[in-house]
């Protein structure tokens, strides 16, 4: 199957050799933007094929692989056989970028590192995605989004002075660095425009979760002050209060930043209206969020909101995933959209949250089954149908078979 796109960036041809979310979903971004984005997968499929949330699969499929693998094609090849090493590297040969998240020195070992590729593509832009960097005590270690939650120092700015480390529900690492690989790809690609030449784009998740917190690093670096955790829970601790969530009579109201004299005059409250200093929701954090904990108890989450939106005090609901999906924004604007699926059918996810006036991103195609394009990404390289035939007898290359009943594994 080709996948065509009048898309921003139809005609790059992407490699995709990553595992997981970080990798999945930058190689997803370029597709959505219009790149032939293939897959490459070895002979047991990527490992979000079998291992998710749980068992819960959809029409069949892991739902954590379906989530990041759409806009891409199957490439299903044992890179550790000669043919099939061969065969990939005649492929690379026609990709303009490569994205892998291999354990440090593995690309290298199996043959298909930047210094290979590049060799046979000089104009090749090849990403690598790490926990950590290539250098380094921690380079060999894994890194997966909690682990460097807590190598980031994230989890100590959240919370009450006697609560655990809190990590993040989002899988912010994992996302995040997603995002700085596409940024540096498209980078490199605009220099490669202007040059012809290619390069090594590298991306590690500790780096990326560390420059999310750049206000906090910054302030601490400069100055030596920590976040302090206080006695109260905060939603923040280097934010003064009222920063934090609270419940209402049937949920829960989040507040930002505010004026405390305008939050004194949503709940009625003469006390906060007397600190009108910059920082007294900070020189008087515990005692504003021990004051106002309870406040809100007694009227509804949208009749509270009514009410900040008075006084210009910034509020909203704190929603479960229903009530996202049932949000009349979410609605309305179309934030959830229909995917497709290898079996003809859909499944519902978030839409691509990009807007281009005129080249907007597109959703093709649903995740692959795995070695589903195999036939025709070699068929396109020249290959005959006995040499195919005979790279698959060897094992070297897989297509996919007939698909195998909802629950279990290909």
């Amino acid at each position: 199957m080709n996948i065509t796109t009048d898309g921003a960036l139809a005609g790059l041809r992407v490699l995709d050799a990553t595992q997981m979310l970080a990798g999945p979903l930058a190689a997803t971004r370029l597709g959505d933007l219009g790149a032939d984005v293939i897959k490459i997968e070895g002979p047991a499929g990527e490992f979000n094929r079998t291992h998710g949330f749980e068992d819960i699969r959809i029409r069949g499929e892991m739902s954590t692989f379906l989530a990041v693998n759409r806009n891409k094609r199957s490439f299903c090849v044992d890179l550790k056989s000669p043919a099939g090493l061969e065969a990939f590297l005649e492929l690379a040969a026609t990709a303009d970028v490569v994205l892998q998240n291999f354990r440090h020195g593995t690309a290298d070992r199996l043959g298909i590192g930047y210094d290979a590729l590049a060799a046979i593509n000089p104009g090749i832009v090849y990403c690598s995605i790490s926990g950590y960097g290539p250098t380094g005590p921690y380079r060999d270690r894994p890194g997966q989004d909690l682990i460097i939650q807590g190598y980031s120092g994230s989890m100590f700015s959240v919370g009450r002075n006697d609560d655990l480390p809190l990590p993040g529900a989002l899988w912010a690492a994992d996302t995040m660095t997603g995002y700085q690989a596409v940024i540096g790809i498209l980078a490199a690609l605009q220099h490669r425009d202007r040059t012809g030449r290619g390069q090594h784009v590298e991306v590690d998740m500790l780096s990326v979760v560390l420059d999310t917190q750049l206000q906090e690093y910054v302030t601490y670096l400069n100055s030596g002050r920590q976040p302090e955790r206080t006695a109260e829970w905060s939603a923040h601790s280097f934010i003064p209060a009222p920063y934090g969530v609270y419940r209402t009579s049937d949920g829960w109201l989040a507040l930002a930043m505010t004026e405390l004299p305008r939050l004194g005059r949503v709940i009625g409250d003469e006390w906060l209206q007397s600190l009108t200093a910059y920082n007294d929701g900070a020189t008087h954090k515990d005692e504003v969020y021990a004051r106002i904990r309870n406040a809100f108890t007694d009227r509804t989450t949208d009749e509270w909101i009514a009410a900040c939106d008075v006084q210009g005090v910034w509020a909203g609901p704190v929603l479960d995933y229903a009530g996202v999906a049932a949000d009349p924004h979410v609605r309305e604007t179309g934030m959830f959209v229909d995917q497709p699926h290898a079996d003809g059918g859909t499944i519902r996810t978030a839409r691509v949250p990009i807007r281009l006036s005129e080249t907007a991103p597109t959703i093709r195609t649903g995740a692959p089954e795995l070695g589903a394009d195999t036939r025709s990404i070699l068929e396109g390289l020249g290959f005959g149908a006995d040499r195919i035939d005979e790279l698959e007898r060897a094992g070297a290359v897989r297509q996919a078979t007939e698909r195998v009943a909802a629950g279990s594994v290909a």
